[in-house]
């Protein structure tokens, strides 16, 4: 069955006929190694001049990790934890960085200085936590350890999640991970995007920041390759313009 790409089209529509500029980032997850799927993500970056964001486990990641950025421009690195371990107790959510990690502060200096090591300066000194969750109390700690963003998913409630750190967060995944872990029936999909950019268009939430779009390429089935470069396609040729991040970190409030 065609995707009905029509709701996006006309709310994208609204964005151009208000002037309202429409910034987007693309976020991935999981790099350890060089893979066909790391490759497949860079030539997708690389068709549709979007980068991809690839938040790299420095724990895990083996030595050859950044000769698979070395290629282009079109894979920049983040830091995604340190193990993807999960510290939470067996009734909570999935987190590695919380209060119950005792090791979180020292780990986020080892993440960093491991990303320093491998990626020189061809990564972005943006903190992805596992789970999209890290404890509010080590946000200090990650301004002291050399980051200066964090991203999670959702909306942002404000520009910085702490002094130093600008949040930019994720906002679409279309990933069904607690069914069928393929492609979310794409009417779905396209209807939340719609319910974000008519949030925006009524000042609901931030406007300046860019719209995230998350994949793991390690997992995606063809369904969500194919999703995904449409997707994008769509919200690229719909107005929506790629934003680089360092610009943004630079100026925090």
């Amino acid at each position: 069955m065609a995707t009905n790409w029509l709701p996006l089209r006309r709310a994208l529509a609204q964005f151009r006929a208000h002037d309202i500029g429409l910034p987007i980032w693309w976020r991935d997850d999981d790099a350890i190694a060089p893979s066909q799927g790391l490759d497949r993500l860079r030539n997708m970056a690389q068709k549709l001049a979007l980068p991809a964001h690839v938040a790299v486990i420095p724990g895990l990641a083996q030595k050859n990790l950044p000769g698979a950025f070395d290629i282009s421009d079109d894979l920049v690195a983040l830091v995604h934890g340190w193990r993807h371990e999960n510290h939470a107790p067996s009734n909570a959510k999935k987190t590695e960085f919380s209060q119950h990690n005792v090791h979180a502060t020292g780990e986020l200096k080892q993440a960093i200085q491991t990303m320093t090591r491998l990626f020189g300066q061809q990564f972005t000194p943006i903190f992805v936590p596992p789970w999209n969750r890290i404890d509010t109390g080590l946000f200090n700690d990650l301004q002291l350890t050399g980051y200066a963003g964090l991203s999670t998913f959702t909306p942002r409630k404000s520009r910085l999640a702490a002094p130093g750190i600008v949040q930019i967060n994720c906002h679409v995944d279309p990933i069904d991970w607690r069914g069928t872990r393929d492609l979310i029936d794409p009417d779905t999909i396209i209807a939340h995007t719609v319910s974000l950019l008519s949030a925006r268009l009524r000042c609901e939430t931030d406007n300046s920041e860019p719209l995230g779009y998350l994949t793991h390429h390690l997992v995606h089935t063809p369904d969500i390759w194919t999703f995904s470069e449409q997707f994008l396609t769509e919200l690229l040729e719909g107005g929506a313009t790629a934003q680089p991040l360092p610009p943004l970190l630079e100026t925090p409030e």
